[in-house]
């Protein structure tokens, strides 16, 4: 059975973003984009790829599915990219985005939980990948089987928290860490 992974980078006090989706203020050193190019290549947009020295087609090694919020989408729009995981299956959660022209993405506007649990039944393929944003992971908290954070040492202040909605403690175990240079750090969760 596949997995429902929430793969994301997060300040200290929990933001995956600042209030205007800001991301750019977490630090990035050369061995942690390395590694990160690396060891998830799928997480590295199609139309970056080419700029961080990435072949287009590099394979996927640990996702081939990716659901995402509007907000997480939104970026890529703003940039004319309509498709910007275009090496990946791609699901946009929105009840307010209206359409996507490009049919490779397909907008859910039905309950995320009932698309993540046919992801997941599937036979066949690589995990799931939760990439953002704060709302649609704290309703899929119940079907998240793994957490993968980057952690940043940056206070945000504001911004979008990793996950929001009701109060709703859900234990998960630390299984993996990884540090790198800029004082980041990747750990990995299991569902406890």
């Amino acid at each position: 059975m596949r997995k429902l992974v929430y793969y994301v980078g997060v300040s200290i006090d929990g933001y995956i973003s600042g209030p205007g989706g800001e991301w750019e203020f977490f630090p990035l050193g050369d061995d942690m984009a390395a590694w990160i190019n690396a060891r998830y290549p799928e997480t590295v947009p199609t139309h970056v790829r080419p700029h961080v020295g990435m072949a287009v087609e590099e394979p996927n090694k640990s996702f081939d599915t990716l659901v995402m919020g509007r907000g997480t989408y939104e970026p890529a729009l703003a940039v004319n990219v309509t498709s910007p995981y275009a090496h990946m299956r791609q699901y946009v959660v929105s009840t307010t985005l209206g359409e996507i022209a490009d049919p490779s993405v397909e907008l859910v506007t039905a309950d995320p939980v009932d698309l993540v649990r046919k992801l997941k039944a599937e036979e066949t393929g690589k995990d799931v990948w939760l990439t953002g944003g704060g709302k649609l992971a704290g309703a899929l908290l119940p079907e998240i089987d793994e957490l993968i954070i980057k952690s940043y040492p940056v206070v945000a202040g504001a911004g979008i928290s990793a996950f929001s909605g009701d109060f709703r403690p859900t234990l998960f175990s630390p299984t993996q860490t990884e540090t790198f240079s800029n004082g980041a750090r990747v750990t990995w969760f299991t569902r406890s």
